[in-house]
């Protein structure tokens, strides 16, 4: 199972999920579904963005967790 850590890194970034949002020009809605878990799916190009804000890697947002 992948999980996303997107919410750990806005907490010891200080930030709110609207910030990203703003910061990254990606909708609101998309950063709440990686928030919770709920995001089927994760375009590269919104990796990039998230990773270029809060200043981390990829595997600092994504966790693989086996069943």
């Amino acid at each position: 199972m992948i999980k996303f850590k997107v919410k750990v890194m806005l907490a010891m970034r200080e930030m709110t999920q609207k910030e990203l949002a703003e910061k990254t020009g990606i909708r609101p809605p998309t950063i709440s579904a990686l928030c919770t878990n709920s995001a089927k799916h994760l375009p590269i190009d919104v990796l990039d963005k998230i990773c270029a804000v809060l200043e981390c890697q990829p595997s600092d947002l994504i966790e693989y967790i086996s069943e």
